[in-house]
C-alpha cells in the first residue's frame, strides 16, 4: 500500500521530469530530445523515468496539455469586463494577447507539434479548450440585440483564429522587419471582426 510520503515523492519526481522536458522541447525539439537528457536535467538515472512515462511521447502530450495557456486564460475569460459585446471582445483581446505574450515557450511547443507530430495532439487539445471558450462566446450571446448571428461555435472558432494569426504575425514577423509593411492594430483588428469590412452586405438591399 502507497503511503502518502510515496504518493508525494511521485508527484515530484513527475513534476521534475516535465519540467526538465518542457525546457528541452522548447529548446531543441522533440527528435532533438532524448530520454537520457530528459533524465540528466532532471536528475534521474534514465531508468527512473519510466517507473512514471512510459515514453518520450507521453512526456511531449502531458507536457502540451499540462503547459496550455487556458489555464490562465479562463479565469480572464470569465471575468472579462464590459457592458458590451464591443467592450467585452476588446477586453478580451488585449487580456488574451498579454497572457500570450509571457508564453512564448508554448507557441514553440505548438509549432514542435505541428511539424514533428503533424498536429497527432491537437484534436484532445481542441476538445478540452473549445467548451471553456463556448461559455465565454454564449455569455456574449446573451446581450441580446447586438448580434447577428447565433453560430456560436463558427464565431468562437474565427476569433480565435484571428487572436492566434495576430500573436504569430507580432512575434514573428513584424518584429524582424526593418519597416513594417503593416502596423497591427489589435483594436482595429477587432473591429473588423466585430463590423466586418463590407459597408453593406451584396443582395440584402
Amino acid at each position: 500500500m502507497e503511503t502518502e510520503e510515496t504518493i508525494t515523492k511521485g508527484d515530484r519526481t513527475r513534476a521534475e521530469v516535465l519540467g526538465a522536458a518542457h525546457d528541452l522541447f522548447v529548446s531543441n525539439g522533440y527528435h532533438g530530445t532524448s530520454m537520457r537528457q530528459i533524465a540528466e536535467r532532471a536528475g534521474l538515472a534514465l531508468g527512473g523515468i519510466y517507473n512514471h512515462f512510459g515514453s518520450k511521447e507521453q512526456i511531449f502530450k502531458e507536457i502540451i496539455i499540462k503547459y496550455h495557456p487556458i489555464r490562465e486564460i479562463l479565469p480572464l475569460m470569465e471575468s472579462s469586463e464590459g457592458e458590451t459585446v464591443d467592450e467585452m471582445v476588446h477586453h478580451f483581446a488585449h487580456t488574451l494577447q498579454d497572457e500570450l505574450a509571457k508564453r512564448r515557450d508554448y507557441l514553440n511547443l505548438i509549432f514542435v507539434e505541428i511539424v514533428e507530430f503533424k498536429g497527432a495532439h491537437l484534436p484532445q487539445i481542441f476538445m478540452q479548450v473549445f467548451p471553456i471558450g463556448l461559455k465565454f462566446a454564449e455569455r456574449m450571446f446573451r446581450k441580446r440585440g447586438e448580434l447577428r448571428t447565433n453560430e456560436i461555435p463558427l464565431v468562437l472558432a474565427a476569433f480565435l483564429g484571428l487572436m492566434f494569426t495576430y500573436f504569430l504575425f507580432t512575434s514573428l514577423i513584424a518584429s524582424r522587419l526593418r519597416r513594417p509593411l503593416v502596423r497591427l492594430d489589435l483594436d482595429k483588428l477587432v473591429d473588423i471582426f466585430l463590423y466586418g469590412i463590407l459597408v453593406e452586405r451584396p443582395g440584402k438591399g
